[in-house]
């Protein structure tokens, strides 16, 4: 079985490579400082600052197996090249909420990368399942949890512009 493409934009590219590069050079190597402060303590079967530093050392690695395979199966998408005749990932995009009468604001990205806090949502989302392909002025039904959505897009832009 081939493994999923994590669709990813070039900004997401290089905050997940600066995330590694941090956890295997500084964050392993102060996991290994408080171990060896841990065990220069002395009886390790009572000892909690041993534990907790070997609890991080677990999650560190974790995490580090993590970013690894998400990079591994990276597809970066040049934002550069994105059509903004039709929206796409890597695209920002203003749209209209009609039952809510309000403009919304969101960056469409893979779903490693998203982060609707931030404004950036996942091209498998439902919103971004149904604005991938829309022009400007098109109306696209949504299907969400709280029922049926309407949105109107109103610019669909290269992502850097903010």
């Amino acid at each position: 079985m081939e493994a999923k493409k994590n669709i990813l934009t070039y900004e997401g590219l290089k905050k997940y490579e600066e995330e590694l590069e941090d956890l295997k050079v500084n964050k392993r190597r102060e996991n290994a400082e408080k171990l060896k402060e841990a065990r220069a303590q002395g009886d390790l079967s009572e000892n909690a600052e041993y534990d907790a530093a070997k609890d991080e050392q677990r999650d560190i690695q974790a995490r580090i197996e993590e970013l690894e395979k998400i990079l591994k199966n990276a597809e970066v998408v040049d934002e550069d090249e994105v059509d903004l005749e039709k929206i796409n990932i890597g695209c920002r995009v203003r749209i209209f909420d009609v039952s809510y009468n309000e403009e919304l604001e969101y960056k469409i990205v893979g779903s490693t990368e998203a982060n609707s806090l931030k404004g950036k949502i996942s091209n498998e989302s439902p919103v971004g399942r149904a604005l991938i392909g829309a022009k400007v002025g098109d109306v696209v039904d949504v299907e969400t949890p709280g029922g049926m959505a309407q949105y109107k897009v109103l610019e669909i832009q290269r992502s850097q512009v903010k």
